[in-house]
């Protein structure tokens, strides 16, 4: 057995896993450590073996699935010329909604220990909105550059309206992800309209 506080990486996500499970199932009264243990299938005591208590379980939770949204939003820089603007934002948008949905970003808001925890962490530079937002700045410039966005186009401040919206929406949007994921879709196409105007049409 790990040393607490030190979680093996199948521990970890097995664990992650199941609260998930458990909060799109009961919501988050529900997610208590036993509840979670029993989900996952492992011993009563495992998550205590591993994480300090519940608080900072939770705002674990929260910070890995914020950099796993991180980390695929830093992968545009590859996608550079590919595909269509509106497709790669949406990507992302949609990863993120899905990574970070709802119920796991709203959980926090529940547990105000673990909302301390994870602005701490944010604060600390741990990935997050910002990193998300810087890395979609990034690719719109680099579009630009490429003339798939318009010269003049005020990239900063549509990676901004895009992050801030898919803020909005995980932290009020409740359990409706579809409704997220449409709303989503349409902000995307209003950017598009205006970050390539003087291209001769949508990016492609």
């Amino acid at each position: 057995m790990s040393p607490r506080g030190v979680t093996t990486p199948d521990v970890r996500e097995r664990l992650f896993g199941a609260a998930e499970r458990v909060l799109e199932r009961e919501g988050p009264g529900a997610l208590t450590s036993r509840a979670i243990t029993g989900e996952a299938g492992c011993a009563k005591g495992l998550l205590h073996a591993h994480f300090s208590g519940l608080d900072e379980f939770v705002a674990e939770l929260v910070l890995d699935r914020f950099a796993r949204v991180a980390r695929h939003a830093e992968g545009l820089r590859e996608r550079v010329g590919q595909g269509t603007v509106a497709e790669n934002l949406l990507d992302t948008a949609l990863a993120l909604l899905s990574s970070a949905g709802p119920t796991v970003a709203g959980l926090a808001l529940t547990r105000p220990a673990a909302s301390l925890r994870i602005r701490e962490a944010l604060v600390g530079g741990a990935p997050g909105f910002g990193t998300v937002q810087d890395a979609i700045a990034d690719y719109l410039d680099a579009e630009r550059r490429g003339g798939r966005v318009a010269e003049g186009a005020d990239t900063a401040t549509a990676a901004l309206a895009l992050v801030g919206t898919l803020h909005h929406l995980l932290m009020t949007g409740g359990p409706d992800r579809q409704n997220a994921q449409e709303r989503a879709g349409q902000l995307v196409a209003l950017l598009e309209s205006a970050l390539c105007a003087g291209t001769g049409g949508p990016a492609g």
